[in-house]
């Protein structure tokens, strides 16, 4: 899969309070970039915990559920789009179907 932009995610854990999930973040990508997801069952198989919301929106818990990732995947283009990544708080103020 290629994913578009690993600097969304750099930027955000470069901020020094969300240092902490740098690690985390960078185990998501890896096993996102070398996935080849062609549907949501197959990625379910791999992040059983993922949440699919519709629009081609998937949620992904982060550091053991501390952070949300919202994800638009094109299975089709093997493309993922980092949408939104922040704390459960900052996830409930955003409408992860239409982000």
């Amino acid at each position: 899969m290629r994913i578009i932009a690993f600097r969304t995610l750099r930027e955000f854990w470069e901020q020094p309070e969300f240092a902490g999930s740098e690690v985390s973040l960078r185990a998501w990508y890896h096993d996102a970039k070398s996935a080849g997801w062609t549907n949501s069952n197959e990625l379910k198989q791999h992040y059983a915990n993922a949440s699919i919301v519709g629009e081609g929106r998937v949620v992904f818990n982060i550091k053991g559920n501390a952070y949300r990732l919202v994800v638009m995947i094109d299975f089709e283009f093997q493309v993922i789009f980092i949408r939104f990544i922040g704390t459960h708080q900052q996830y409930d103020n955003i409408d992860a179907k239409s982000i």
